[in-house]
């Protein structure tokens, strides 16, 4: 039977009445996520990850390529330039594709295309949001997905179905960085430096640099003094475990293996290396919250009944049960669109304008606490040892944390070769040795250490710095954004002409990233097109269309302080250290998205063309 180290755990609360009849004690749960939430505090807060660079960066290296092969250095110019390989970079090709560009060049750090789903080739990988939602563009290229949730191999190919279908293959650079873009205000072009040597030019450049796109590594002592096997998630060593996505980790059979972290990747990954491990250590600092999965292949019947325009209906149907919003039929019916009311301590919405915010508050949080319990109830029917069970119970709300979904998960830790490792009292692994990982004095041997760390979210090649942009009179973005981020919608910011931006900020956000990118995409396109169209030299926003979109942010942000300050250290809240504001359009994706489409329609797009 599998056993936590749970030294110093904390006394659950006595029990008191139970208040309004709801068979609990809301200020008894409020007590314990609070005492859960303070053994896990560190004041390191991101400083408590290394990046996979300098010393680390083996861990970033690529499993996936052959040897490199050698080119001469481009220097030639194009329509636009893409920066990523990712579904944002797929998307924006083929949307300016379907607008009538020709000269579009992808520029990819991988071998291929696919972003997060080229790299991250861990056993078990699937999609967690519905794949006839998640997977772009299925309408155009002709295809349906196999299965409900998708798996990683599936999404791949994909991926390179799109390329290849929209001609995106035809001018792409593989195995290259962007290293920096300067803006020639003499040509109206930007110039792009690569890490090949490369000097292209391009009219347009858009940066799609994905939220996932730079792994991390916790900073724990020792971890070079390590002499057996160690590698990343998102860098799996298949040469070493065997096997592959499906699993069948042969390899392993006589290893023992320690996981560090229990994110939405460990969900996955865990029930593969508990069958075929010799002996899995299972590091977690902060249980995720697991409910039900239902994978299940795709019904051919249903998939032959599908008539034109049924990914987006189906797609706006899932993102306007999860903001709150009212339809006939709940079309995707699963874990994410049954729990949508809680997502709005982190996608908030307008959907709920018309209660009074007390009320909204406390409807939230009652809900919150009845879905939890369900989840902290679940682990208790699965997880036959109680003190493994109670390790493995999620005390936070529940949008502290990405919501998980597994159907073999929590049974892993039913086995006798799994043992999980409770470190929530110690900051996480203490250090590292020779031939341990050592957690609460006890030193673990391992032959091989696998780190499901995650990733610097939501911070992009141009966000972080790693590509640095310079704009008119050669003014860097990070520096004329020293008091906030300045931008139109959040795809241009001014003195930065035809620099167009994918991601969340100063936009609009959603459980399903990809529906984000696509809209995105889709009205960069136009944009580009109609600057086409109208001959304009450039597209930058004017100074009071900027300021005015800034005042907008700033006017209808939500407040998610307050909440994620209560909330579990995690990537979603700086690691117990949020920010004292957020920079997603505060009435949420839909309304984001019709105002987008009002801002083209009716005349908007005066305020960014330059003639």
């Amino acid at each position: 039977m599998s056993t936590p180290h749970t030294a110093s755990e904390p006394t659950p609360p006595e029990p008191q009445p139970q208040p309004q009849g709801l068979g609990f004690d809301p200020e008894a749960l409020r007590e314990r996520y609070r005492a859960e939430r303070d053994r896990r505090i560190r004041p390191d807060g991101r400083r408590q990850y290394r990046r996979t660079t300098g010393e680390f960066g083996h861990f970033d290296e690529d499993p996936h390529a052959g040897p490199a092969v050698a080119r001469e250095p481009l220097d030639d110019h194009v329509d636009v330039i893409v920066i990523g390989g990712g579904f944002g970079g797929l998307l924006a090709g083929a949307r300016l594709r379907q607008a009538g560009l020709e000269g579009i060049r992808i520029i990819e750090k991988g071998a291929d295309v696919g972003g997060t789903w080229y790299w991250n080739r861990y056993p078990g990988i699937h999609c967690d949001i519905e794949s006839y939602v998640y997977m772009p563009l299925l309408e155009e290229v002709g295809y349906v997905p196999k299965w409900k949730y998708a798996p990683g191999a599936e999404i791949r190919a994909h991926a390179r179905a799109v390329a290849e279908h929209f001609d995106l293959y035809r001018d792409a650079c593989f195995r290259t960085q962007v290293t920096e873009l300067r803006w020639d205000g003499t040509t109206d072009r930007w110039l792009v430096g690569t890490d090949r040597g490369d000097r292209m030019s391009a009219r347009h450049v858009v940066a799609a640099t994905g939220l996932l796109s730079q792994s991390k590594l916790p900073g724990i002592e020792g971890i070079q003094s390590f002499k057996g096997r160690m590698f990343h998630t998102s860098r799996w060593d298949y040469d070493y475990t065997g096997g592959d996505a499906t699993g069948g980790l042969v390899g392993l059979a006589d290893k023992r293996v320690a996981l560090v972290g229990t994110g939405a990747t460990a969900i996955q990954v865990v029930p593969h290396l508990g069958r075929d491990a010799e002996r899995l250590y299972v590091f977690q600092r902060t249980p995720s919250s697991v409910d039900v999965r239902g994978q299940r292949p795709t019904d051919q019947q249903w998939a032959a009944s599908l008539t034109p325009g049924w990914q987006r209906r189906r797609r706006d149907n899932f993102l306007a049960v999860v903001t709150g919003g009212r339809v006939d039929e709940d079309l995707v019916a699963d874990g994410w669109t049954s729990s949508a009311r809680l997502f709005q301590k982190i996608i908030p919405s307008n959907n709920y304008a018309d209660l009074a915010p007390e009320e909204r508050e406390h409807l939230e949080e009652i809900a919150d606490f009845q879905k939890m319990n369900e989840l902290r109830a679940r682990v208790d029917t699965v997880v036959t040892d109680p003190a493994t069970a109670e390790a493995l119970k999620p005390w936070y709300r529940y949008m502290c944390k990405r919501p998980t979904f597994s159907d073999s998960y929590l049974e892993t830790f039913n086995r006798s070769n799994v043992t999980l490792v409770d470190v929530s009292d110690h900051g996480g692994v203490e250090r590292i040795t020779e031939h341990a990982v050592v957690a609460g004095g006890v030193e673990y041997e391992v032959d091989c250490i696998v780190f499901g760390t995650g990733f610097e979210v939501g911070v992009s090649g141009l966000l972080s710095g790693r590509l640095p942009a310079y704009g008119r009179d050669g003014v860097a973005l990070l520096d004329s954004w020293k008091a906030g981020p300045k931008t139109l919608h959040g795809f241009y910011s001014r003195g930065f002409p035809n620099l167009f931006m994918l991601g969340s900020t100063q936009s609009a956000s959603s459980v399903n990233y990809v529906h984000v990118l696509d809209e995105q995409a889709t009205h960069v396109a136009e944009v580009i097109a109609e600057a086409g169209r109208r001959g304009a030299r450039c597209v930058e926003p004017t100074a009071e269309a900027e300021a005015a979109w800034v005042a907008t942010i700033r006017e209808k942000a939500a407040d998610l302080h307050r909440f994620q300050s209560e909330c579990t250290p995690g990537y979603y809240n700086g690691e117990g250290m949020p920010r004292a504001r957020s920079e997603a359009y505060g009435d949420g994706p839909q309304a984001f998205y019709t105002l987008l489409g009002r801002w083209r329609a009716d005349g908007g797009m005066d305020e960014v063309m330059v003639m």
